[in-house]
């Protein structure tokens, strides 16, 4: 964890000195300032966690650099230090954005007090700050698309345990939707007005993610110089999105487990039991069973989390959603908010027999990219990428997706790298990686020399 900056600015040498020395014993990274001009050549290399100023400086007022660092750097917390307060100016430092208002001389016992108060504050403003670019993710271009049987059984089923508190076991492939099918069932929940937080359990190191989840206690390891929250604390009487469950080490799966059952957590290095009241949804796209079979997952924490579950289907199971899908990216890309964009048939027919290997998630890059290169009204074929265009997977049956022989396979790779060529054999042997003459070879061996030519 990175350390705490702290900026000191104050023109009585000996009050700097010794609290910088202080402050810095207890961990924080101290720079100082004797005025405001010293203070602001380091606001202008680096940014800090807090500032401690005196109001009244040689070359200005200190109120002065407060407004100005709560313009240039609203994330630091401002801590205002004076000798000679008043209410009046008390009143007005608050007024202007700071954190507290402190009358020198002041005790460093009460100094550290305020400043882990404003360091806590911090870190709730910036997981609200998350929580906040986390729901503008979602709305309002991401929400569940289609009326295909599948996607109605899975709005119902969305429907149904949104009304309840159970815990949600969210399964699919990547790329199908998981935490948007975990927000739609927050948004329609009881707790709709709660944090929604989402989690990546394989985005972060065992020790990171610990902290993350459940937060640690000041000096609970080394650089650990003040309390921080967890996300299952910020997201009390809210949800929490756990993606990738099967992520988590033994260890964790263990605390998990522990909050499912009591509601209760201790933060690393934390003595006392934190109750919060969280909903858990969390998701994979592995096999927890096999997982189970294998040691890697503990049988007790899967069944607190498969209360209930929900599958969602890949998008190759119901096509008939691809339309639709292709409206509502189109309608939502940000490059083209006001263009009336369609489709062609020839285009839709090729978006249509695709198998769509990464989800959902690939066909919204695909339109994204044809909506770049689109110059007119119209996405054509020639708009989609070549993988696309050349249609399933190679060595898969177009309308079955089931493996083919080698001599099926090969046939058919050929065949559409002519197409796309336009029956070009030069250019189809370079695409190939093989020579125009073994092309020609492999036509007369395959029996399509004749149809090619």
């Amino acid at each position: 964890m990175a350390e705490i900056s702290l900026l000191l600015v104050d023109d009585e040498d000996f009050f700097r000195k010794s609290v910088a020395e202080e402050l810095g014993q207890t961990g924080y990274a101290v720079d100082s300032a004797r005025n405001l001009e010293e203070a602001r050549a380091l606001l202008r290399q680096r940014q800090y966690h807090v500032a401690l100023l005196d109001v009244r400086m040689p070359d200005g007022n200190g109120l002065d650099l407060l407004r100005e660092i709560r313009e240039g750097s609203p994330g630091t917390e401002v801590i205002m230090l004076t000798a000679y307060g008043t209410v009046e100016e008390g009143v007005r430092a608050m007024k202007d954005g700071a954190y507290d208002f402190l009358t020198k001389p002041c005790k460093l016992s009460e100094l550290e007090a305020v400043l882990e108060k404003a360091l806590q504050r911090q870190t709730l403003e910036r997981n609200a700050t998350a929580l906040e670019r986390e729901v503008q993710r979602l709305q309002p271009g991401a929400r569940l698309v289609g009326q295909s049987p599948p996607m109605r059984e899975l709005q119902r089923l969305i429907a149904r345990v949104a009304a309840t508190d159970f815990t949600v076991l969210i399964r699919g492939a990547s790329g199908v939707g998981k935490e948007l099918v975990a927000a739609e069932v927050h948004r329609l929940s009881p707790r709709s007005k709660q944090p929604f937080v989402v989690v990546d359990c394989a985005s972060l190191h065992e020790n990171l993610l610990q902290s993350e989840l459940f937060g640690h206690e000041k000096g609970a390891y080394t650089g650990a110089i003040s309390l921080k929250h967890g996300l299952f604390e910020v997201a009390d009487r809210g949800t929490i999105f756990l993606d990738e469950i099967a992520e988590l080490t033994p260890a964790l799966q263990v605390k998990l487990l522990r909050v499912l059952e009591s509601g209760t957590f201790r933060r690393v290095g934390g003595t006392v039991d934190i109750r919060v009241d969280v909903r858990v949804i969390a998701a994979t796209n592995r096999s927890l069973e096999t997982m189970m079979k294998e040691g890697a997952f503990r049988e007790d924490l899967y069944y607190r989390l498969n209360v209930f579950s929900i599958h969602l289907p890949a998008l190759r199971e119901h096509p008939e959603d691809i339309p639709a899908l292709i409206e509502h990216f189109i309608h939502n890309f940000s490059i083209a908010p006001k263009r009336s964009i369609t489709v062609s048939e020839e285009a839709m027919e090729v978006l249509r027999r695709y198998r769509w290997p990464g989800n959902v998630r690939e066909l919204k890059n695909v339109i994204e990219r044809a909506l770049i290169l689109c110059d007119q009204q119209v996405i054509e074929r020639d708009h989609l990428p070549m993988g696309v265009r050349m249609g399933p997977p190679f060595g898969a049956d177009e309308q079955t997706g089931a493996l083919l022989t080698l001599e099926e396979a090969e046939r058919g790779y050929i065949r559409r790298v002519l197409d796309e060529c336009g029956g070009h054999r030069q250019r189809a042997a370079t695409i190939l990686g093989i020579s125009e003459r073994t092309l020609y070879r492999k036509l007369q061996e395959l029996g399509q020399a004749q149809a090619s030519s």
